[in-house]
């Protein structure tokens, strides 16, 4: 048996409660085959697949807090850190009722390749919480974050491990929780990414998973002598990273004609308008439906159990940018089936293992999440760097240096395929493009 196929098996009897973490271990380990083999003597000696497949730590923890009520509420608290070889733990915050060990184990998993591969000197981690923030007022979330950073604020720190945002986390939770970790250590250090710009905060950090996707879809399509200038986009989601990949899609020419969240979507054929998305999404925090009530061109599809939603029109380029498994082997059939050039991951693994398979053997051009939306988690790293030297670099500047990362990304993945032999593979070059480095970071630091 293969040394891949061993330790596939031990992670498997490990963790056979956790679906998530399963899938993204078979989906990175299966692709690295052809570096584990060329090196399988060095790497079994040294347990490598062993060790990067076993998180350094699992943290789980109680966050009692009272609702406006008076009543006292429990959720639970996670943060799993990975792996710190390159640099310290770096990876996001999830509130959704969804969040579960298996869930941020798998985020925390892909988080080291996605972190290596921003060429930044970050490790892998993430966490979070079962804490839905939809319908709490400000003060019960301002109760919940305090609860979960006095737990939290004894695992982290500037230089050991620096959380961000997520699903169910923005500007307002990262806020609370700042405060809160300040209040703890009594020091202010950049402990947390995603802050306020009056506070720590880069400029560019809440386009730059959006942003980035595009970036490096624009490089994908250029490197295939493809124009993206006319294209019609289908996208998923409508946060942060759907509202500008769909902004900075419209500035390079390209007709977004869908966006969802998580009751509907709207399909509008003259292209989303921004401006009105923002309004009803940033501001008004409202569903999907008062996009389409002020937008005659729009048509408003409530979701149900079956239907293709977004991925059911004809069109080029597929992003999606709303959650795990959004996109599954009959939705990948009709993008198929209805011509699309590419689909680029602007969320964490929202595309089905099969759909992948079946895209990447109809020649469809596929880049995961790992590499097409780094650029959410390389911006924080650029807001580390202004924190460690107490500066803020214009938009222009963060922005000018994002969309180089993402560029280099294509570039290093693309060329990682060719080395072993699967050109065109994106999803196999990500994770040795982004494996290599660790791997040479654990092997000269010895068994730690």
């Amino acid at each position: 048996m293969s040394y891949v196929d061993e330790v596939l098996e031990q992670v498997k009897a490990k963790n056979a409660d956790q679906p998530e973490f399963l899938q993204a271990v078979s989906e990175v380990l299966d692709s690295l085959r052809p570096v584990i083999d060329a090196n399988e003597e060095l790497y079994r000696k040294n347990a490598i697949l062993e060790r990067i497949t076993e998180p350094d730590r699992q943290i789980m923890f109680r966050v009692p807090w009272v609702d406006d009520n008076g009543q006292v509420q429990v959720n639970r608290g996670f943060r799993v850190q990975f792996n710190n070889a390159i640099g310290p733990y770096k990876g996001g915050l999830r509130l959704h009722p969804s969040v579960n060990l298996s869930i941020i184990k798998f985020l925390g998993f892909e988080q080291i390749f996605k972190n290596s591969l921003t060429t930044l000197p970050i490790g892998g981690g993430k966490g979070g919480s079962d804490f839905d923030p939809k319908g709490k007022s400000d003060r019960e979330i301002m109760a919940f974050c305090q609860s979960f950073m006095t737990e939290l604020s004894k695992y982290i720190g500037a230089d050991v491990d620096v959380p961000a945002g997520d699903i169910g986390t923005g500007a307002r939770e990262i806020g609370f929780m700042f405060g809160q970790y300040k209040r703890i250590q009594g020091s202010f250090e950049g402990v947390l990414t995603g802050k306020g710009l009056t506070w720590g905060g880069s400029l560019a950090r809440t386009q730059a998973t959006g942003y980035g996707l595009l970036y490096l879809t624009n490089a994908l399509l250029k490197d295939h002598n493809i124009d993206i200038a006319g294209k019609t986009c289908a996208v998923s989601g409508s946060g942060n990273v759907a509202i500008y990949a769909i902004e900075k899609a419209q500035q390079l020419g390209a007709k977004p004609v869908t966006c969802s969240d998580s009751t509907g979507w709207i399909y509008d054929p003259e292209g989303i308008d921004v401006a009105l998305l923002k309004e009803v999404k940033e501001v008004k925090r409202a569903r999907l439906t008062e996009y389409a009530a002020a937008r005659p061109s729009a048509e408003y599809h409530e979701k149900k159990n079956g239907e293709h939603g977004v991925w059911q029109y004809k069109v080029d380029l597929a992003l999606p940018c709303a959650t795990q498994n959004e996109l599954d082997l009959e939705d990948a059939k009709m993008l198929v089936a209805n011509g699309v050039i590419s689909v680029t991951e602007g969320a964490n693994m929202p595309t089905t293992l099969d759909a992948t398979k079946y895209l990447q053997e109809n020649g469809v051009l596929f880049v995961g999440g790992k590499a097409a939306n780094a650029g959410g988690v390389a911006t924080s790293a650029l807001e580390m760097s202004q924190n460690s030297e107490r500066l803020s670099w214009s938009f222009e500047e963060v922005d000018g240096k994002l969309k180089g990362i993402m560029e280099t990304i294509y570039a290093n993945i693309s060329d990682a395929a060719k080395r072993y032999g699967v050109e065109g593979d994106y999803v196999a070059g990500a994770n040795i493009a982004g494996f290599e480095k660790v791997v040479d970071a654990m092997l000269a630091q010895g068994v730690c």
